[in-house]
């Protein structure tokens, strides 16, 4: 691994969680993260990170200035983002817009300037609403499953693939993120930076403050502990729609890989998830949390779909497995379970956030 390393967005769940499994396994580079606070609960890592001397600078990805005060990196990690796929829906779309796409600009340049590397988190949210919607899937007692037949490319058995179609609207989140990953490609053409471009799906583990709209599973982990009501919303509020879901942890171990032959797949993108094994259903993942917590809680039924709401997206992941070799360890039952274990010992910090 390099020997300067940023992290935007670094205070955030994913930033600092690959943070800190970086200052583990590589103890004599120096780790900076740099973040603005702006989600709640963020400023709780950053003594967390302090603790084993990664950098903590506060600073906003949208102001180029603010990349001054790190000094020189290696490689960047770009996590920072606005993440939500509902910021900009009958609001001024301006913050996403000037975070996840000028703050790339700004990334880019300073990795440009710093002859850096890049691995770019992308979002599986910059394939088109309404090509996803229009998946064939079939109904079954708890969740959506996708059919054998589909009308285009980039969708099967296993999931979606890199080749799945991109001609239509995304959402203003997905804009950003698909129009980083343009400039992405065309700063690696240009200026020969290397870089890696990472199409997410859903993240989780310990130390992510989820919300309705981001981060649903350590959410519904913290209704069952704090109390409370969810809604399953949308296509008949029967809670059937499907995500897969990968923990972070997979997550760093996939970036090491990926990092140690950035040689050989700089300029690619990859489709990373947990894929058909580690994907669930909302009344799925209803029935997991009450097994893990011992709780139960009130679901409301929201019959409503809402816009950007899809079905089904579960994570074709084979472009990097056959590269790499790397697949996704830890289960969803093993996520949730460290997520409760989490919330237990952390809970008069974590009420006021999370409930």
């Amino acid at each position: 691994m390099r020997e300067n390393i940023l992290i935007t967005g670094g205070a955030g769940f994913v930033g600092s969680s690959l943070a800190l499994f970086l200052r583990n396994d590589f103890p004599n580079s120096r780790i900076s993260v740099l973040d603005n606070l702006k989600r709640r609960g963020s400023e709780l890592n950053i003594p967390r990170l302090q603790s084993v001397g990664v950098s903590f600078f506060h600073g906003d990805v949208r102001k180029l200035e603010d990349f001054d005060q790190v000094g020189k990196t290696d490689l960047l990690i770009d996590c920072a983002a606005e993440p939500s796929v509902l910021n900009g829906y009958n609001m001024s779309p301006a913050y996403v817009i000037q975070t996840n796409l000028g703050g790339t600009v700004n990334s880019l340049e300073y990795t440009r300037r710093n002859k850096a590397d890049i691995i770019f988190l992308s979002t599986s949210r910059v394939y088109p609403i309404d090509m996803l919607a229009s998946i064939r899937t079939l109904e079954t007692k708890t969740r959506f499953r996708i059919e054998e037949q589909q009308d285009y490319i980039g969708v099967g058995r296993l999931g979606i693939s890199e080749d799945f179609p991109l001609s239509g609207s995304r959402s203003m989140y997905g804009a950003t993120k698909m129009s980083s990953e343009i400039l992405v490609t065309e700063y690696t053409s240009t200026y020969g930076i290397r870089s890696i471009i990472n199409r997410c799906g859903v993240l989780s583990g310990p130390w992510q403050m989820g919300k309705v709209d981001q981060g649903f599973v350590a959410l519904w982990v913290a209704k069952h502990l704090f109390g409370g009501s969810l809604s399953y919303i949308g296509y008949g509020g029967l809670g059937k729609q499907v995500r897969d879901v990968l923990h972070v942890r997979d997550l760093y171990q996939l970036l090491k890989k990926q990092y140690a032959c950035i040689d050989a797949i700089s300029g690619q993108v990859f489709n990373v998830g947990g894929g058909i094994d580690n994907s669930i259903s909302l009344v799925e993942m209803t029935e997991l949390c009450q097994s893990v917590t011992r709780n139960q809680i009130n679901i409301d039924s929201v019959p409503n779909t809402r816009y950007a709401d899809i079905p089904l997206y579960v994570t074709n992941y084979s472009k990097i497995e056959a590269l790499t070799g790397w697949r996704p360890k830890i289960t969803l039952r093993e996520t949730v379970e460290e997520i409760a274990d989490w919330i237990a010992h952390n809970r008069n910090s974590l009420q006021s956030i999370l409930n």
